[in-house]
């Protein structure tokens, strides 16, 4: 005889109306319609024994395993995904693959033709990228005459408080793509990006050095969690 009361039923997705479906409502609506939660549960495409993919998405991004939201996905390792009940390793796998597919797109669309007219446009360009890296990367923004990009070139990663760039490292690069002018920038993995006292007199150093090569140094803009500053604006260049 079969005990109907000990018995678990596992909801699926399948099981929930069409219309709350996250493909079917990505199908009909766009991508644009689903929340981060159905977003991800397409991604992971199935439950574990106790939640549908939907509910697993939402336990990832509220909190329930010491997650921060989308960006506890960026920053977590696929060992640490995979140890998560109900993710496992195919799971993590799918998760950090999309990761790494939308870097690769924003930084391939972003680059493209843009023009550079002040600060915001740099944060714009390199914000999502550069602010939730651990390490403090150094980079170059290559302009042509009219400001546009010609490309983002990294010079160095550091270690967690500190990045090491040399001149030579910089103005090889710019003068081997012909550039007109460039613009440093970097990432302080604290999330504040109050510049220090060596940002300072590292950027007045890169500054001589493209004078002296004919290379502008436009300007210094240290990317935060969500802020930035820019030297040049602080006039602290």
């Amino acid at each position: 005889m079969i005990d109907i009361k000990n018995m678990s039923y596992h909801l699926t997705i399948k099981d929930l109306p069409e219309n709350l479906r996250p493909r079917e409502r990505l199908i009909k609506y766009g991508a644009k319609s689903l929340s981060d939660a159905e977003l991800l549960a397409i991604i992971i495409r199935t439950g574990s024994r106790h939640d549908t993919a939907i509910g697993l998405a939402q336990k990832l991004l509220k909190g329930s395993y010491g997650s921060e939201g989308l960006r506890f996905l960026v920053d977590a390792s696929f060992e640490e995904l995979s140890k998560i009940t109900g993710i496992g390793k195919a799971k993590a796998a799918q998760i950090k693959a999309s990761i790494e597919l939308g870097r690769r797109l924003s930084a391939l669309t972003t680059v493209e033709r843009n023009v550079i007219k002040s600060p915001k446009d740099v944060k714009e360009l390199l914000m999502e990228e550069m602010r939730y890296l651990d390490r403090e990367h150094f980079r170059a923004l290559l302009l042509n005459i009219k400001n546009q990009v010609i490309s983002v070139e990294d010079i160095s990663v550091g270690s967690l408080n500190s990045s090491i760039v040399h001149p030579r490292e910089i103005f090889k690069t710019a003068i081997r793509r012909s550039c007109a002018s460039i613009i440093l920038v970097h990432n302080h993995p604290s999330g504040d990006p109050t510049p220090s006292q060596e940002d300072i007199e590292a950027t007045k150093r890169l500054l001589e050095g493209g004078r002296i090569l004919g290379i502008d140094v436009l300007d210094h803009v240290i990317i935060g969690d969500g802020r930035y500053v820019s030297l040049k604006e602080k006039g602290l260049i």
